[in-house]
């Protein structure tokens, strides 16, 4: 568990290879509910590389002083990034 948010992170480590690793990370909200989305790359363990780029959006909720996800979305591909941005920017114009 982490205390802080700049202790949370997606790396993910197996007999100490990383499996996970966090290429990117963005706090979409802090507070008791933080939100954040990370970029990251799995890696192929059949040729030791880390694959595409890919995205997941994770919900933590911090009480007794200990952030605890609670909720996690994984965007599949780029393409359904794209298609996700583009709604929201649609949303968000018709908004104004």
């Amino acid at each position: 568990m982490s205390a802080t948010i700049e202790e949370l992170t997606i790396n993910y480590e197996e007999d100490d290879v990383l499996v996970v690793k966090e290429t990117g990370k963005q706090v979409l909200s802090k507070g008791a509910w933080t939100t954040i989305l990370y970029r990251y790359n799995n890696l192929d363990r059949k040729t030791s590389e880390y694959g595409k780029d890919m995205y997941t959006i994770r919900r933590y909720q911090k009480r007794q002083g200990e952030y605890t996800m609670k909720s996690k979305f994984n965007i599949s591909s780029s393409e359904q990034a794209k298609k996700i941005i583009s709604a929201l920017e649609t949303w968000v114009d018709e908004g104004k």
